[in-house]
């Protein structure tokens, strides 16, 4: 299984959520990379808030740098989770038929089914972050459990 992360800068929530699944799915072979909608931060860390959050909960995502998400990726990967539905359409834009499209779900429809809800974007306040984690945390538990 090959499984990519999308959020909007790939430095606050998919580096999260690429952290806590390769964490869960330690022992599979499984893929799992994140990557973001937007260039802004193509080569950089994560936000060091989501580093500190990651290693809180025994995860080190520090070595990651994020990417930004390109058309490529339909074809080198299963599925595709994004955090809101503004990285779903934008992801979707870059789909060249349903063999894309039907990869690309929005992540907490894993664990709270048809509601599109989005994780939201922790990047401008300090307080989030926890909150993320736990939201990332319960949809990749689902995951786990769906594919594994």
């Amino acid at each position: 299984m090959k499984i990519l992360m999308v959020c909007l800068g790939n430095i606050c929530r998919s580096p999260l959520a690429e952290g806590i699944l390769k964490q869960k799915s330690e022992g599979l072979s499984w893929v799992i990379e994140s990557a973001g909608t937007g260039a802004y931060h193509v080569g950089e860390a994560p936000d060091p808030r989501s580093i500190a959050v990651g290693r809180k909960h025994g995860i080190d995502i520090s070595g990651q740098r994020a990417q930004q998400f390109k058309a490529r990726h339909f074809d080198e990967f299963d599925r595709i989770y994004v955090m809101d539905s503004s990285n779903y359409q934008n992801v979707m834009k870059l789909a060249s038929g349903e063999d894309d499209r039907s990869k690309v779900e929005i992540l907490m429809n894993e664990s709270r089914p048809n509601r599109n809800e989005a994780v939201p974007d922790p990047y401008w306040g300090d307080d989030g972050f926890e909150n993320v984690y736990q939201m990332i945390d319960e949809a990749c538990n689902s995951i786990l459990k769906k594919f594994s």
